[in-house]
């Protein structure tokens, strides 16, 4: 299967959030995370993440006469390529983005239902802010946008860091004057 397929699935690209910043998690502790999924569903995902080359396996143990593997994502494999993304048709942008929005609106669902859930506190924020940008000014706010992130996508869990999901969406709403109508 490749990359784009892989990926494209909600509950995959869940697992692939609970996997970031070089965790080691076992199925179990997924099926944890995600407890609005069903468990067979979630080893099913695993299953085929790891099978993809997503996630390696960088333990095993005994529990209870089963063996329990501990899974990290390859975080080269966890990602569409530019040129991946640049051959997509629109129906497959159509599709991926439908699992994005899935996969984040079940993630934001998973964290309102958890204990302790306060977004003001949390810095939660999921607004839509509508700009006028010329094609070098909207390359020079994701490179700023790209800069920030980079810096920070190496951290690791530590005790005073919560993981955050970040979801960028960029598309025109809108086309400049003469440049024909969005479709």
């Amino acid at each position: 299967m490749d990359t784009l397929t892989l990926l494209l699935h909600p509950v995959r690209l869940r697992i692939v959030h609970a996997m970031a910043g070089g965790r080691t998690r076992t199925t179990a502790e997924l099926c944890e995370q995600l407890a609005d999924v069903p468990k067979t569903t979630v080893y099913r995902h695993v299953g085929l993440l790891a099978d993809g080359g997503v996630l390696d396996v960088v333990g095993e143990q005994r529990v209870h006469g089963a063996v329990e593997r501990r899974y990290r994502m390859r975080d080269t494999r966890a990602r569409i390529s530019a040129e991946d993304a640049a051959g997509m048709s629109v129906e497959d942008h159509r599709r991926f983005f439908a699992a994005a929005v899935a996969a984040l609106l079940a993630a934001f669902n998973g964290y309102l239902d958890g204990d302790g859930a306060d977004p003001t506190a949390d810095s939660v924020g999921y607004r839509q802010i509508p700009l006028w940008l010329s094609p070098a000014e909207l390359a020079e706010m994701v490179e700023e946008l790209r800069a920030g992130i980079v810096s920070r996508a190496g951290n690791e869990p530590a005790p005073d860091r919560s993981l955050y999901l970040l979801s960028p969406i960029f598309f025109p709403i809108e086309k400049a004057a003469g440049a024909g109508p969005v479709s």
